[in-house]
């Protein structure tokens, strides 16, 4: 078989899950799927073990806040590479503020534990199933998740930033 198109990929997917596979873009030539969340262990444990795809390598797994998008503020974006076929593939799934969970995915691969931790610490995402899903980079009493977008950047009432301090 010859290289592997994103096309070909997205085909494979929407053949196997039909309309869990919600939507799709190649921002810089890379395939970025979006996915029903309560889908996203039965996709990738696909797609690790697909005989011709065969993403068995978890690059990453990050949050993001959307506060704007009622009912999906949180997604949680996973990146899968194939290293026999040299493709990566984006993976996206959107979950309520409200209801902030996925299944972790633990169980496919032994690096999302830290990369899921990490992703709750910072946006309060709970991955069911995980083995130990605490805190691992702030500090256990904080009661917020900082890089949700529910916080001014500065405090406006400091007047050390004034322009006259910056020479403008």
């Amino acid at each position: 078989m010859g290289a592997i198109t994103n096309e070909f990929m997205l085909e494979r997917l929407q053949g196997q899950f039909g309309n869990k596979v919600k939507s799709s873009e190649e921002p810089f030539g890379m395939l970025s799927v979006t996915i029903d969340p309560s889908s996203i262990l039965d996709i990738l444990r696909w797609l690790n073990t697909d005989r011709i795809l065969k993403f068995q390598f978890l690059t990453d797994i990050c949050g993001s806040h959307y506060p704007d998008l009622k009912g999906q503020e949180l997604c949680v974006v996973y990146h899968v590479q194939s290293m026999e076929n040299n493709i990566r593939l984006r993976l996206k799934a959107y979950v309520p503020i409200e209801k902030p969970e996925l299944p972790s995915v633990t169980s496919l691969y032994a690096s999302a534990n830290w990369m899921e931790r990490e992703t709750y610490d910072f946006y309060g995402t709970i991955f069911t199933g995980h083995p130990n899903l605490k805190r691992i980079l702030n500090a256990d009493e904080m009661d917020y998740f900082p890089l949700r977008k529910e916080f001014p950047l500065e405090d406006a009432t400091r007047s050390d930033k004034e322009d006259k301090y910056f020479g403008r």
